[in-house]
């Protein structure tokens, strides 16, 4: 397996999405070719060749299956070391189709507003894509017709998706199959928060004195499509909300905007200070509560409750007629949260925006401070 072996930085791994492509890959070379494999290699999305060792061969007269163990560098992962398994089985019907299908331990999508459609097998689009690649290269080496059908399974995933927030999100059954690189990315806190605190102190060196913050690559993104506000100024701070407000505070900042989507700020606007999922995830709640302010219908409640992203709670509020009003709100209770961490050492504003929808809510001094800075 392909591993960075200098000591001095964090090992990266492969996602559940590689070890799905390269277990297929496997199974269907050693179907079509009747030859044993002892290891096999994928190029990922992110252009880095993925080389893994074989385990698990099982070999029946129309079909092949095999597994590839999960390795996920330094990053603190429930499904590193577990065996993905691919199983590729001929269907003789002369279409030359890929079909993908989903195995024990791998999720079933039973709620809206996921990746894949209520019914499918929690197998994402992009690894969908790299096990059609990977298979049908074998397929066409073989000049093979007919089509092959793959089943991806990870039997210990049933009781891993229990440490997740699977279930909640409406993924019964097992582990999801994802990633959009190929790449687990390792996740060092101390490697972020240093990160975070670099570019806040070069801000300030360069004299800026008003932080512009953002939690990813889409709210600074928002900031330069809405307001054309310079991409490279604004700081990604990821999860850690209520370290960067410590950091902003510390290094002297007379104010701050945070502009983010919903789906991190209105975890903010309940006082979480760390978004990561593990740490807490009561959205829904949050927004249900600003929907009673406003006069939401019961029915109204009990559907944002049910909820799997803030996205179908927001059309629902529309439908309600008091979207704006609750995202107002809510901004304000960011900033109102992130004003008690703060402590008065700087002022804050907040703008939540969604991709779909644009700018949701902000606080009534958000626009002008973007402008000063």
């Amino acid at each position: 397996m392909q591993e960075n072996t200098n000591s001095t930085e964090l090992k990266k791994g492969f996602t559940t999405g590689s070890c799905a492509a390269a277990a297929a890959k496997a199974a269907s070379y050693m179907l079509l070719s009747g030859r044993n494999k002892e290891e096999t290699s994928i190029e990922t999305p992110a252009g880095i060749v993925y080389k893994t060792e074989l385990s698990e061969i099982v070999r029946n007269e129309d079909s092949v299956s095999c597994a590839v163990r999960k390795f996920s560098g330094d990053d603190p992962d429930v499904t590193n070391g577990i065996l993905i398994y691919a199983k590729a089985e001929q269907e003789n019907d002369g279409k030359a189709s890929v079909i993908i299908k989903g195995g024990e331990g791998i999720g079933t999508v039973t709620r809206p507003g996921l990746d894949q459609p209520v019914g499918n097998a929690a197998i994402n689009s992009v690894p969908r894509k790299m096990i059609e690649k990977e298979v049908r290269e074998v397929m066409e080496v073989f000049d093979f017709t007919d089509s092959l059908v793959i089943t991806i399974s990870a039997p210990e995933g049933v009781k891993i998706a229990e440490k997740t927030f699977n279930p909640r999100l409406g993924i019964e059954g097992g582990i999801s199959v994802i990633g959009t690189t190929g790449i687990v990315e390792p996740m060092s806190t101390k490697a972020i928060l240093d990160t975070i605190f670099v570019e806040l102190r070069q801000q300030k060196e360069e004299g800026h004195d008003i932080a512009v913050i953002s939690p990813g690559n889409y709210g600074k993104q928002f900031l330069m499509d809405n307001y054309g506000y310079d991409i490279d100024r604004a700081v990604k701070c990821a999860n850690y909300i209520g370290d960067t407000v410590d950091m902003v505070c510390s290094l002297g900042f007379r104010k701050m905007l945070f502009a983010g989507h919903s789906g991190k700020l209105v975890k903010v606007a309940g006082g979480i200070m760390n978004t990561h999922s593990k740490e807490a995830d009561c959205r829904m709640e949050i927004i249900a509560s600003a929907a009673i302010r406003f006069g939401a219908s019961n029915e109204a409640l009990q559907g944002i409750l049910e909820c799997v992203n803030t996205k179908e709670a927001y059309e629902i509020l529309r439908k309600e007629g008091i979207e704006k009003e609750c995202f107002s709100y809510l901004a304000k209770r960011v900033q109102f949260y992130l004003n008690a961490r703060a402590q008065g050492s700087t002022e804050v504003e907040c703008m939540i925006y969604m991709t779909e929808y644009g700018l949701l809510g902000m606080t009534d001094g958000a626009e002008a401070l973007l402008k000063e800075g």
